[in-house]
C-alpha cells in the first residue's frame, strides 16, 4: 500500500497554511510508466470522489485557497514545488506524484521542466478561490470552517490526518 509522506505547516510570512491538516505527499501515486498518466490520476481521484479541473500548470507565485482543499497530480514532467511559503519546504516532484493540500496552505511553482503539467482537483462543492494576500480574520474563520474530505484523493476512504 502506497504511504503519505505528512508535513505539518506553521504559518510563513503571510501564508496561513492549516492549523489542523498536514500536507500529504505520495510518491508514484500512479505507475509512472503509464502511457497516459494524466488520465490514470484523473481516474484516481474521480474515483475517490474528488472533482477534477483542466490540465495546466502551477502559479509560479505563493498563493493559498481559503475556501477548498486540493489534490495535485503531476501529469507530466518535474518541477520545484514551493510547500508553506517562502522560508518552508522546496519539494521535488515527478510524474505520477500526487500532493494533497489543505486548504490555507502556501504553494507555487519554483522551477519546472519542459512539458511539466498538473492535475488539480477539489472535494465536491468546494470550489478554489486564490488569496495573495496576509490572511485575515474572516479568511483564517473560512480556512477552519472548511469541511473535512470524506475521502482521501489516492486511498479513498477514510481521509489521512
Amino acid at each position: 500500500m502506497i504511504e503519505a509522506r505528512r508535513i505539518f505547516l506553521e504559518p510563513d510570512d503571510w501564508i496561513p497554511n492549516n492549523p489542523c491538516l498536514p500536507v500529504l505527499v505520495y510518491r508514484n501515486a500512479v505507475d509512472h510508466e503509464l502511457p497516459d498518466i494524466a488520465a490514470a490520476l484523473e481516474a484516481l481521484f474521480r474515483s475517490n470522489g474528488w472533482v477534477c479541473g483542466p490540465q495546466g500548470t502551477l502559479h509560479g507565485e505563493y498563493h493559498y485557497h481559503s475556501t477548498a482543499h486540493e489534490v495535485i497530480g503531476i501529469a507530466s514532467g518535474s518541477a520545484i514545488l514551493g510547500i508553506g511559503g517562502p522560508h518552508s519546504v522546496r519539494i521535488a516532484v515527478d510524474a505520477s506524484d500526487v500532493l494533497v493540500l489543505p486548504a490555507g496552505t502556501g504553494h507555487c511553482r519554483l522551477a519546472d521542466s519542459a512539458g511539466f503539467c498538473v492535475i488539480t482537483a477539489n472535494p465536491p462543492d468546494q470550489e478554489a478561490d486564490i488569496c495573495r494576500t496576509m490572511a485575515s480574520t474572516e479568511i483564517a474563520s473560512a480556512i477552519e470552517a472548511v469541511p473535512y474530505p470524506t475521502s482521501d484523493p489516492v486511498l479513498g476512504v477514510p481521509p489521512l490526518r
